[in-house]
């Protein structure tokens, strides 16, 4: 190659691009009625694992009660299912067979 051409190449500027950043889907973590676990309990799960007031809390359990399934909250992959893992150990160390799961947003 000649002097010129490399030194030309040299002197060349590139635009780098700049990299797109996806966010992360997130996950709906829900809860499903069954005929067996206390109102109450469901309650207390909603405010010790998610975080809730007593008021949303009521309001998230009563639709739990009458829908069949309610949304306890939307987070990423790790924490969702880390949510359901609490719920269900807790549930399971209080003898209820309330049932927890995640589904993408």
């Amino acid at each position: 190659m000649s002097e010129e051409r490399t030194q030309h190449e040299r002197g060349l500027v590139t635009e780098e691009a700049e990299p797109r950043l996806k966010r992360p889907p997130l996950f709906r973590v829900i809860l499903l009625n069954d005929d067996y676990t206390p109102m109450e309990f469901v309650v207390e799960v909603l405010e010790g694992i998610f975080g809730m007031d007593r008021t949303t809390a009521t309001r998230v359990m009563l639709e739990v009660h009458t829908r069949g399934k309610g949304v306890c909250g939307v987070f990423t992959f790790e924490i969702a299912e880390t949510k359901v893992a609490q719920v269900t150990t807790y549930s399971q160390q209080h003898q209820h067979p309330l049932l927890c799961t995640m589904e993408e947003n």
